[in-house]
């Protein structure tokens, strides 16, 4: 089996993301995994059986969309990972805005990210428990950043969480939402996309230019045992079709 992973982007220790997902993959001896950081590498993609994306700020080409779309609809499963569905631009006053600047990509995805309160425990429920992802599980607490997002498309939830308060940092400050899809899954033509929105992660220079120094680096999901199993279930889920 093939797997791709793309981890890339901004404000984030993209390079502790990439170790921890490739220790997982390794877990399987019959996955091969290729990695990029960025989604250029059509062919590789192309030859995927599995795709895995932990980005931030880093959206492909039209072309590059169209090719993921046509993957999917032939059968290919992505596994995107927290700020793949994110834009942000700064703006003079120093609030994030959050444009709809890849509307092709966000609609294959199914969601864009709008924002994000500070970083606070919050509870995640699970909204189906038939579900290969969820199967066993229990509603569980974490501390991470909770993201708010605009759905783009049909959602299957399948671990939610819920919100009601303002994002300063945002544009798109005022929130008041019962069900925030922490985990979701979407069906494209013979593929899947499957969402899981947790996992922040940041070292002491992954905001630069903004700063140059962070003094706490941040682990939050990656702290927990339960992000682990569904990042391992999110890998068997990329498997059944080849079992």
């Amino acid at each position: 089996m093939k797997a791709h992973l793309v981890a890339a982007g901004k404000y984030h220790d993209i390079d502790f993301a990439r170790l921890e997902l490739l220790r997982l993959l390794a877990e399987h001896p019959e996955i091969r995994t290729s990695v990029s950081s960025d989604y250029a590498d059509l062919d590789r993609i192309a030859a995927a059986d599995l795709l895995i994306t932990y980005t931030c700020d880093l959206m492909p080409t039209p072309d590059q969309t169209a090719a993921l779309s046509r993957w999917l609809e032939q059968g290919g499963r992505w596994l995107a990972l927290h700020g793949t569905n994110s834009t942000l631009r700064f703006g003079a006053d120093g609030v994030v805005d959050t444009p709809d600047e890849a509307p092709d990509f966000t609609k294959l995805l199914g969601t864009r990210f709008a924002g994000h309160p500070p970083i606070a425990p919050f509870k995640v429920f699970v909204t189906r428990d038939d579900h290969e992802m969820t199967r066993g599980l229990r509603d569980f607490r974490v501390e991470d950043e909770l993201y708010l997002t605009h759905r783009t498309a049909d959602l299957d939830v399948l671990l939610h969480t819920s919100f009601t308060g303002r994002c300063d940092e945002f544009r798109d400050a005022e929130w008041d939402e019962p069900q925030v899809p922490v985990l979701y899954e979407r069906a494209v033509g013979q593929g899947a996309v499957l969402y899981l929105t947790l996992g922040h992660c940041r070292g002491h220079y992954d905001l630069k230019p903004l700063a140059d120094f962070w003094p706490h680096p941040q682990r939050c999901a990656w702290n927990y045992p339960v992000f682990h199993e569904l990042l391992r279930r999110g890998i068997s889920w990329g498997m059944p079709h080849r079992a």
